[in-house]
């Protein structure tokens, strides 16, 4: 993976999660905090669950091994989320930017939640971390349609490239 690639591959998360937020943001406080039975219990805590991912891949890729995810009730609304969520944004694109080819292609050792220590070069953490993204993101869709709130705007890779003009 090039810097590059690495670089637009965490534009695009940013840009398909604002794209999921604008949709969220529609939603009542009640509707908000749901249950709907789902693999996390409602809009917030999935959207909590993807921003605790970032969190926990950042200081993995920082050094640390978090022993788990920040708690999805410290936030009480989306407002919250998305302030959290735009200071973990900025040492994202920080660190992806500092990387060049040859620590892209490093491997880092860090202990998963099971407590067994995982090795991985950095360019498939960060294509893990825009893949479990992706799939949540849909969840959230699925959320959204249950509450019968609209779904969000087109969130697919393609879509970025296209609106983008990414050659």
């Amino acid at each position: 993976m090039s810097p590059l690639e690495a670089r637009l591959l965490v534009t695009y998360h940013h840009w398909a999660r604002d794209r999921a937020t604008e949709a969220v943001a529609r939603l009542t406080a009640a509707q908000f905090t749901q249950p709907l039975g789902n693999s996390f219990a409602s809009v917030r805590d999935t959207l909590a669950h993807l921003y605790g991912a970032d969190v926990v891949w950042l200081q993995r890729f920082c050094g640390s091994s978090p022993s788990g995810l920040p708690p999805a009730e410290q936030f009480l609304d989306l407002a919250a989320l998305q302030a959290a969520w735009s200071e973990v944004d900025d040492r994202l694109r920080t660190f992806v930017a500092s990387l060049d080819e040859p620590a892209l292609a490093t491997s880092i050792t860090y202990r998963a939640f099971n407590g067994q220590d995982a090795t991985l070069p950095y360019w498939q953490m960060l294509q893990h971390l825009v893949n479990h993204g992706s799939y949540h993101r849909g969840q959230v869709t699925t959320l959204l349609r249950q509450l019968g709130a609209p779904a969000p705007r087109g969130m697919d890779l393609v879509a970025f490239y296209r609106e983008r003009q990414v050659h």
